[in-house]
């Protein structure tokens, strides 16, 4: 399928963003895979802190999986919380697991330029900036045309 219009969301604060993360986190399904791309400090572990949590539907450590390189939590579903910065090689991904989690969880992937031809068909691509006191979070589908449909209602105005 091919890719849809990119959604363009201001979060004007750190709660907007904690927000974002929630309501992805009641929405997502299994093998829903969320790409989160931005520069360091942009809102990426920020937002998957924010989706684990509400997912897991209490306040839990959410450490950065910058140097275990995937941190796994047991919701109703399995979810994984990956950062693959200090990846070297794409086929690396292959030894973490995350291509079989792809179908049988629900993936969090920062730096998700480094799963190379690894990247999930279906994935939703969340990028983060920086803009004025906030960050803007550009969203696109390939799929789940009714879970777009649903953010623009109840995010885009």
């Amino acid at each position: 399928m091919d890719q849809m219009a990119p959604l363009c969301i201001f979060l004007p604060s750190e709660e907007a963003t904690t927000a974002l993360g929630a309501w992805f986190a009641k929405r997502a399904q299994i093998g829903d895979t969320l790409l989160l791309s931005g520069p360091i400090g942009a809102g990426k572990s920020h937002f998957a802190r924010a989706f684990i949590r509400a997912r897991l539907g209490r306040a839990e450590d959410v450490p950065s999986p910058s140097f275990t390189l995937v941190q796994t939590y047991q919701a109703d579903v399995e979810i994984w919380h990956s950062d693959l910065y200090r990846l070297s090689h794409p086929d690396e991904v292959l030894e973490l697991g995350l291509e079989e989690a792809f179908s049988t969880a629900i993936c969090l992937v920062e730096w998700p330029d480094r799963l190379g031809k690894f990247v999930p068909k279906q994935a939703i691509w969340i990028g983060f900036a920086s803009k004025a006191e906030g960050r803007m979070a550009e969203i696109r589908f390939t799929d789940r045309g009714a879970l777009r449909a649903d953010l623009v209602e109840d995010w885009v105005r």
